[in-house]
């Protein structure tokens, strides 16, 4: 079982920078794929980035792989998502997500994620 809490999210002026993270709690060690989702209002959950617990191996969406970088902190049990250079395009909710690993890359589809967060709102203003 995890447990996933986001924190971070705000509101920012275009051009900004934000720092969302994701407090990770778990009964049992060993590795996982940790990623962040977005979904805006009436469409589909959005991939953005995601990273390897053990290793640390990370993945970006095309929208993301320019400005926002994945990281763990494997002593507090975090991910964090740095944003920087938003756009009001980037106004979504954002969701953490723990995924069981296997030997490849971080998946990008959402149903292959076993675990979400609440979710955290992130306003850029124009």
């Amino acid at each position: 079982q995890v447990q996933l809490v986001e924190s971070g999210g705000g509101l920012v002026q275009a051009g900004g920078s934000l720092r969302l993270s994701c407090a990770i709690s778990r009964r049992s060690a060993g590795n996982y794929f940790m990623g962040w989702f977005r979904q805006a209002p009436g469409k589909e959950r959005e991939f953005v980035a995601a990273i390897t617990w053990i290793g640390g191996t990370a993945d970006y969406s095309d929208s993301a792989k320019d400005r926002f970088t994945i990281s763990r902190d494997n002593v507090r049990n975090m991910i964090n998502l740095q944003m920087a250079s938003l756009k009001p395009e980037d106004t979504v909710v954002y969701y953490c997500a723990a995924a069981s690993w296997y030997a490849g890359v971080p998946p990008r589809r959402e149903r292959e994620y076993d675990y979400w967060g609440q979710g955290t709102q992130v306003t850029v203003s124009s």
